[in-house]
C-alpha cells in the first residue's frame, strides 16, 4: 500500500471513529425479529431525533409486490400523497408495477418523543401479526417493536377492522451531516446481495458517508435484506438511479475489505479530509488509530486471496457455497458450516427432541415431521441421497414465496433438512378435498395464484443463476397461516443460465403427470417456460377444484377444458360449469373469465407463445387489484382470445 492510500485509508478509519459517530444512528442488523426486545441500541425503536430540525422532507424507498403494486395501493399503505407518489416516481398516477420495483416514496419525518418517525394508520387484516405487519406488509420500513411501543394494549390483541398506528422508519441530518452538504437521510430497503458500497454506488454517495450515518465501520459492513440503510444525499432522488442496473458487487482486495473497494469509500476526497480533520480535532488518537489498521492492513495483506466468509446469518451477501462435495462426508457438513448461520448445521440430538424422537404423532406426511425448534414450529424432512445440489440452490435464494431452509443435519447416512413450518398444510389439501370447513375464497385463491407467479418469476429473473422448479404441482405449494403461497420441493430444479428463452436438453425425463409441458415429455426441452405450462396448470385446478389427472379422465386434452368459457359468445354461461361449486355466487365472473384466458396462454404449445412469470404477475397483479376494488366489469372484449 502507497503512503497516499495509506493515508487516505486512515482518513476513511477516522470518520467512524471520531465524536461524530454519537451524532448518527446505529444500524439495526438483525433486531427485526426480536420482537420482545426494546433496546434501542440498533435503532430497533426508530431513529434518535438528534437533527438540526425536528421535522425534515425525506424520502423511503419500497419493492412493489401484491396488492401494493400501484401507485394508488402503494399511496394508501404509507400514508402519502398520490399524485407525489407518480411524479417522484416519473409515472402516471394509474401505473402498475412491475414485481419487486424499487418506488420512491416521499414523506414528511417528524420526531415523536425522543424518536423520528411519519406516521400512518393501518387497518387490521385478517391473521394479521405484529411481526407479519411490519417485516411483510411494511417490507421493515417498520419494527414490531416500535409497533408495540406506539400502541401498546391495542397491538398485542389485534382485531379486524381496528386500526393502528404504524412508525415508518425515518431521520433528519445532523449538524455535521448538513455542515457537509447532506440535505436528506433516504430510508433505503436492503435486499439479498446488496453491499453499503453497491447502495451508496445507486446514489452517487460516498460510501465512507454511508457506513459513518449508520454507525458502520470499513470492518464492520454486514447488512441484512428487510432492514433499512440511511443513505446521506444532496439531492432529490430520482426514478433513473433506483431503475438502472445494479452496480456489481465490488472486487476483493487483500487489503481492502470488500464491501469498499479502493477508492470507494472517498478516504482521497475533499469531504473524506474534512471528516478526518474533525475527527482529530475531535480527540482521536491517531497514534492508536494508526497502529490499529497497520496491523489490519499486514494480516489483510497476509491473507490476501483466499476467499471472504461472513459468520453473520441473513448477510446480503451471496454466500459461495459452490464446491459440490460428497454428501456423506463430514467435508460436505463442514462446507455448511463455514457459511454462516442463515444456514444452521443441527445436531441429531437437537432435532431428537425438536420432533419428539420423531414420534409418529409429530408425523406429517412421508418422511416429513413437525418438530418445535428455538420455541417455533419448523417442519423436518428426512432424505436419504445426495442433497448438495438443492441445498445449494436454496442457499442462495431468499424470496416470500419461496419456501426458507433454515438448517441442516447429517447422521448415519441420512440428511434432515430443517425448513420455516407452513400451518395450512399444502394446496392440494384444500383444493382437492370434500371437506366444508376446508374451502378458499376467491381473494384467497387469487391471492395464492399471485403468490406462486411472484415465486417462479424470482427463480426465473432474480435468483443467480436463474433457475426452472421444473416440478411445480398443487403438493409443491405450501399454504402459510396467513394463506400464502410458498413454493417447495426444489430437488428436479434446474440451472437456466442466459437467456430467458434458451432451452436446455435432457433424456432424464421426471416430473408429476399433467403438470408436464409436451416439449419437454416429446424432446425433453427445458425452459423456464416449462414452469408456465406447469403454473397455467395449477391455476386451472385453482379456480375448478379438480385434480389435473381427474380432467384428463373427461377431456382428451386440457384445451378442450377451456373451450366452452373461451367461446366469445357464451363464455360468461359456460363459466358456471367450470367453477368449484364452493365458489358459486361468490366471485366476480368476469374476472374469473380473464384468468382462464391467461391460462389458456399458459398452456399453448409452442413454449414461445407462452408467456412470461413476469407478465403473468402483471396480469394476476391487474385483475388482484380490481378484485379487491370491487371494480368487475372489467371490458373483455379487449383482451385476447383463442383463435377458433
Amino acid at each position: 500500500m502507497g503512503f497516499p492510500q495509506f493515508v487516505s485509508a486512515i482518513s476513511i478509519f477516522l470518520i467512524y471513529t471520531s465524536p461524530l459517530i454519537l451524532g448518527q444512528q446505529p444500524y439495526i442488523r438483525k433486531a427485526t425479529t426480536l420482537c420482545d426486545s426494546r433496546d434501542n441500541s440498533t435503532s430497533v425503536l426508530g431513529y434518535t431525533c438528534n437533527g438540526v430540525s425536528r421535522s425534515c422532507q425525506t424520502y423511503l424507498t419500497f419493492r412493489a409486490a401484491p396488492p401494493y403494486d400501484s401507485v394508488s395501493a402503494i399511496s394508501t399503505l404509507l400514508g402519502v400523497d398520490q399524485s407525489q407518489l407518480s411524479q417522484l416516481n416519473s409515472l402516471p398516477e394509474s401505473t402498475i408495477f412491475e414485481s419487486d420495483r424499487t418506488v420512491l416514496v416521499p414523506v414528511t419525518c417528524s420526531c415523536s418523543g425522543l424518536r423520528y418517525q411519519a406516521n400512518v394508520s393501518y387497518i387490521i387484516r385478517k391473521d394479521d401479526t405484529v411481526f407479519f405487519i411490519a417485516n411483510n406488509t411494511f417490507q421493515g420500513l417498520s419494527t414490531c417493536q416500535a409497533i408495540l411501543d406506539q400502541n401498546g394494549d391495542r397491538a398485542t390483541t389485534l382485531s379486524i377492522g381496528s386500526r393502528l398506528n404504524v412508525p415508518l422508519r425515518c431521520a433528519c441530518p445532523t449538524k455535521g451531516q448538513t455542515d457537509g452538504g447532506v440535505k436528506y437521510l433516504l430510508s433505503y430497503l436492503v435486499t439479498s446481495n446488496q453491499y453499503v458500497f453497491s447502495i451508496s454506488q445507486i446514489f452517487g454517495v460516498e460510501t465512507g458517508s454511508t457506513l459513518a450515518a449508520n454507525g458502520l465501520s470499513v470492518q464492520d459492513t454486514t447488512i441484512y435484506p428487510s432492514t433499512t440503510l440511511l443513505v446521506p444525499v444532496q439531492d432529490p432522488p430520482s426514478s433513473s438511479q433506483v431503475t438502472a442496473p445494479q452496480p456489481p458487487p465490488p472486487p476483493y482486495s487483500g487489503a481492502t475489505p470488500a464491501s469498499v473497494p479502493p477508492g470507494s469509500g472517498g478516504g482521497g476526497s475533499s469531504k473524506a479530509w474534512v471528516y478526518a480533520v474533525v475527527g482529530v480535532l475531535g480527540g482521536i488518537a491517531l497514534a492508536t488509530v494508526i497502529g490499529v489498521f497497520v496491523f489490519i492492513c499486514c494480516r489483510r495483506r497476509r491473507n490476501k486471496g483466499q476467499p471472504v466468509v461472513s459468520s453473520e446469518s441473513f448477510e446480503s451477501v451471496e454466500k459461495p457455497l459452490k464446491r459440490e462435495k460428497d454428501p456423506d462426508s463430514e467435508e460436505f457438513l463442514e462446507s455448511l458450516s463455514g457459511i454462516g448461520q442463515s444456514l444452521k448445521v443441527y445436531s441429531f440430538e437437537e432435532l431428537k427432541a425438536a420432533t419428539e424422537d420423531f414420534s409418529s404423532s409429530c408425523l406429517i406426511e412421508g418422511s416429513v415431521y413437525r418438530g418445535t425448534v428455538n420455541g417455533d414450529f419448523a417442519a423436518i424432512k428426512k432424505v436419504n441421497g445426495d442433497v448438495s445440489k438443492e441445498i445449494n440452490l436454496l442457499n442462495k435464494i431468499n424470496h416470500f414465496n419461496l419456501i426458507l431452509l433454515s438448517g441442516i443435519c447429517f447422521n448415519v447416512g441420512n440428511w434432515y433438512r430443517v425448513y420455516e413450518y407452513a400451518h395450512n398444510g399444502s394446496l392440494s389439501d384444500w383444493i382437492h378435498n370434500n371437506d366444508e370447513r376446508r374451502v378458499l375464497s376467491w381473494n384467497q385463491r387469487l391471492q395464492i395464484a399471485l403468490d406462486i407467479a411472484a415465486g417462479l418469476n424470482y427463480l426465473h429473473c432474480y435468483a443467480s443463476p436463474s433457475h426452472v422448479h421444473k416440478n411445480l404441482n398443487s403438493s409443491n405449494v405450501l399454504i402459510s397461516r396467513d394463506f400464502r403461497a410458498k413454493i417447495a420441493n426444489f430437488g428436479l430444479a434446474r440451472s437456466a443460465e442466459g437467456d430467458g428463452e434458451q432451452f436446455l436438453l435432457t433424456r432424464h425425463i421426471v416430473g408429476t403427470k399433467g403438470y408436464m409441458a409436451p416439449e419437454y415429455l416429446e424432446n425433453g426441452l427445458i425452459s423456464p417456460k416449462l414452469d408456465v405450462y406447469a403454473l397455467g396448470v395449477l391455476m386451472l385446478e385453482i379456480l375448478t377444484g379438480s385434480e389435473v389427472s381427474k380432467l384428463y379422465d373427461r377431456y382428451l386434452q386440457l384445451s378442450d377444458v377451456l373451450d366452452p368459457v373461451l367461446d366469445q359468445e357464451n363464455g360468461l354461461e359456460n363459466l358456471k360449469q367450470l367453477m368449484d361449486p364452493s365458489l358459486q355466487g361468490k366471485y366476480p365472473p368476469e374476472l374469473a373469465l380473464l384468468i382462464f384466458r391467461l391460462i389458456d396462454n399458459c398452456l399453448k404449445k409452442d413454449p414461445s407463445d407462452r408467456p412470461s412469470t413476469d407478465e403473468i404477475l402483471r396480469s394476476l397483479s391487474r385483475i388482484s387489484n380490481s378484485s379487491m376494488s370491487g371494480e368487475w366489469a372489467i371490458s373483455i372484449s379487449e383482451h385476447h382470445t383463442r383463435p377458433r
